[in-house]
């Protein structure tokens, strides 16, 4: 059965897609088999991995949510993409955003992503979900799908101090509807490590959480070709593979590794 991470934060612009692909790619590269879901109906991450215009793709997560609620049948293999660098893909389009609407009168409409999740993990190590950057129905369905949440957390203030209702979210999910949810831990990511600013937020964040959570040893360095990479449909590890950002996304696969 397949560790399911969900890769969440309530705030768009600290690299969660990014994340996603590239934890997803650096699993993959140590032999394991891997699934990463696009629960934004914006599709960053699909686009991100080569499939330019995901509106036209035949089956996305959108078609598989409603054929759950509709009582339709779902196979393991219905929809899924294979990229090249050995992860498989469940792709999202902007259709998505009817399901965040149609939930509302859904019965048990926060475990409608839960019952896919289910169908599919026995066939994978891990399954990564990819989330959008609000606290909407889907997200809580994909909270509601993990058994872990990995933070990313970009290195400003504004966005540290936003975690504490971040916590207050996963806190009551598990309350109400997940109690196996646990926080992997908080990457920060897109630091700038030549500017003091960098180090303090650096430091606060370990001030406020580092006696409560997990904090990945390795952050995530903003870097220009690590940017490029959304437009490639590829990874750093294949665009940059000795750059600092494939460095560190190798630092955090092992760790994610590690708590196997």
């Amino acid at each position: 059965m397949a560790m399911v991470i969900c890769v969440s934060n309530q705030k768009g612009g600290v690299a969660k897609s990014v994340t996603c692909v590239n934890l997803g790619i650096g699993l993959a590269r140590h032999g394991k088999k891997v699934l990463i879901i696009d629960t934004d109906a914006q599709a960053s991450l699909t686009i991100s991995l080569g499939w330019q215009q995901p509106d036209t793709l035949p089956v996305t997560i959108t078609t598989i949510m409603r054929k759950i609620i509709e009582d339709e049948p779902v196979s393991a293999q219905e929809g899924i993409l294979s990229h090249a660098e050995g992860v498989d893909v469940m792709p999202a389009c902007i259709d998505l955003s009817g399901i965040e609407i149609s939930l509302a009168n859904v019965i048990i409409r926060e475990t409608i992503l839960r019952q896919y999740v289910d169908i599919v993990r026995e066939h994978y190590d891990y399954v990564l979900l990819d989330t959008s950057p609000s606290l909407g129905m889907i997200s809580i369905n994909a909270l509601a799908s993990a058994d872990k949440v990995l933070i990313p957390v970009q290195a400003q203030y504004l966005p540290v101090k936003g975690l504490e209702l971040l916590m207050q979210s996963i806190a009551k999910i598990r309350r109400q509807i997940n109690p196996k949810l646990s926080i992997l831990g908080i990457l920060m990511t897109m630091v700038d490590s030549r500017t003091n600013y960098a180090k303090e937020i650096s430091t606060l964040l370990k001030n406020a959480y580092a006696d409560k959570l997990h904090i990945f040893e390795n952050d995530i360095q903003f870097s220009v070709r690590a940017a490029e990479i959304s437009t490639e449909g590829k990874s750093i590890f294949a665009h940059d593979p000795k750059g600092k950002v494939a460095q560190a996304y190798e630092a955090l696969t092992q760790e994610v590794l590690a708590d196997e």
